[in-house]
């Protein structure tokens, strides 16, 4: 059995049904889709996925990346982004590992690699694809037998979750992996504005406070966090706004116009607009559709 067919043959096993599957091995999720899906808005933690069967594309601003057996996805910094399973069947249903990135193991395998510092320039994307080698795909292989040995995860996960972010490391894209690891890089700078956002993405935006956090000059600020992202802070704010108001008409039950305010909305009729925008309809026919179709749950 060649090492693609093993690891359709484990992630068809292990997987079990549809849905998004935590597993025994720290950080490691296995997602499972029989049929292809709607967009699906989230905001994607840094992770590297790989499909093992069907392909995906995600949009991240107007930037679409498809990927498949032959290409993994990386994502360094939490991004909005759109999801959309494409190619997925009952006889061959999507099927997707998800690792979520560890920055300490990166940081110190980087260090232990001798990789010299990263440069002052501007930070590339923070999502991008690149080629599933054979070595990654041995690595990959090695880390899902062990969830039939359970007593061997403890010590023999770490080694190969170590390989895979080696060979990472080592790959086309590694030098944006390494960003992640070096405190001084403009991708962790802009990282620490990110995180800002997200803890106070409910009150009105501050673009100086922004800039101070992540240490640059406005100008500067505004650059690398477009390059990051795709998009300006205010329109990274607006969609973590509307995707937590879509959560919480789905899963609380609450009205559109509450959830609006909630989020940090003072007109319900602009948040309906700009909900509207975002996800392609007003809120009580968004969420009607949601709810007829489960796949809305599946994250990666």
């Amino acid at each position: 059995m060649g090492d693609l067919d093993e690891f359709q043959h484990l992630m068809e096993r292990n997987s079990g049904i549809d849905g998004v599957l935590s597993t025994a091995i720290p950080r490691l999720i296995l997602i499972r889709s029989s049929s292809p899906t709607e967009p699906i808005h989230t905001l994607h933690e840094p992770a590297v996925c790989f499909i093992a069967q069907g392909s995906k594309q995600v949009m991240l601003g107007e930037t679409v990346h498809t990927y498949d057996p032959n290409r993994y996805l990386t994502v360094s910094v939490d991004l909005p982004v759109i999801g959309q399973v494409i190619d997925a069947s009952p006889e061959k249903p999507y099927l997707c590992l998800r690792l979520d990135l560890d920055p300490t193991m990166l940081s110190a395998l980087a260090l232990e690699a001798g990789h010299s510092p990263i440069d002052g320039g501007v930070p590339g994307p923070g999502l991008f694809l690149s080629d599933t080698t054979a070595e990654l795909l041995d690595a990959i292989v090695r880390l899902l037998r062990l969830l039939d040995r359970p007593e061997e995860i403890a010590v023999l996960a770490p080694l190969a979750e170590r390989e895979i972010l080696y060979r990472l490391l080592m790959g086309e894209q590694g030098h944006r992996l390494r960003q992640i690891a070096r405190s001084e890089s403009k991708l962790t700078q802009v990282n620490r504005a990110i995180d800002l956002i997200k803890r106070d993405f409910r009150k009105p935006l501050r673009i100086e406070d922004l800039a101070a956090k992540a240490n640059m000059s406005l100008s500067s600020f505004h650059q690398h966090f477009k390059a990051v992202t795709s998009m300006s802070p205010l329109q990274y704010q607006k969609q973590l706004r509307l995707q937590e108001a879509r959560r919480l008409i789905l899963s609380q039950a609450i009205d559109a116009a509450t959830a609006g305010h909630h989020v940090g909305y003072d007109s319900p009729s602009q948040f309906s607009r700009e909900y509207a925008r975002l996800f392609g309809a007003p809120p009580l026919r968004d969420i009607a559709r949601l709810r007829a179709a489960p796949s809305y749950l599946l994250e990666a």
